[in-house]
């Protein structure tokens, strides 16, 4: 006679990545549908701008005006987050979305000027990566004293002009 076996764990229980199994499918079709309303990315907002013609929407830099003599994108709107409610509806145009970025990824300055806006009745997406990863991925900028552009990095860009199939 054999001795009762254990109940075994998940073949994968403690792995980390699978210790919360994941959602179904329809929930996260759900959440990343409403991730994608929320956010664009820096190769999308590059690509909408490089079609030519009007992309059917604002791009707005919400940092300091330091920040913006730096390097900013090229057709820009400048409006620093604190100055949102004051001045958005003399620049922007109701009915036009707003797409907000700010410096990079470790800073939400985007995601707080997007609630500025959201919160003023604009239709609003953040600028994922912000400043830093379209000059990373090799994107043309503007400076207080012209146009600059950098050799993208491939760690963030495919090498050449290559699309990376996002």
């Amino acid at each position: 006679m054999t001795a009762p076996t254990a109940a075994r764990p998940a073949p994968h229980a403690a792995n980390p990545v699978l210790r919360v199994p994941p959602a179904p499918p329809a929930e996260a079709a759900a959440h990343f549908r409403a991730a994608l309303a929320f956010h664009a990315d820096v190769s999308d907002v590059a690509a909408a701008l490089a079609a030519g013609g009007d992309p059917g929407f604002v791009l707005l830099d919400s940092r300091s005006t330091e920040s913006w003599d730096q390097g900013h994108l090229p057709g820009a709107v400048h409006l620093p987050t604190a100055l949102i409610p004051e001045q958005a509806a003399a620049l922007l145009a109701p009915s036009v979305p707003v797409v907000t970025y700010c410096w990079g990824p470790g800073c939400n300055g985007a995601t707080r000027a997007a609630l500025a806006l959201a919160e003023l009745g604009y239709q609003v997406k953040e600028m994922l990566g912000g400043f830093e990863y379209w000059v990373r991925e090799g994107f043309a900028y503007e400076t207080w004293s012209g146009g600059e552009r950098r050799t993208a990095d491939p760690l963030t860009a495919p090498v050449g002009d290559g699309d990376c199939g996002c």
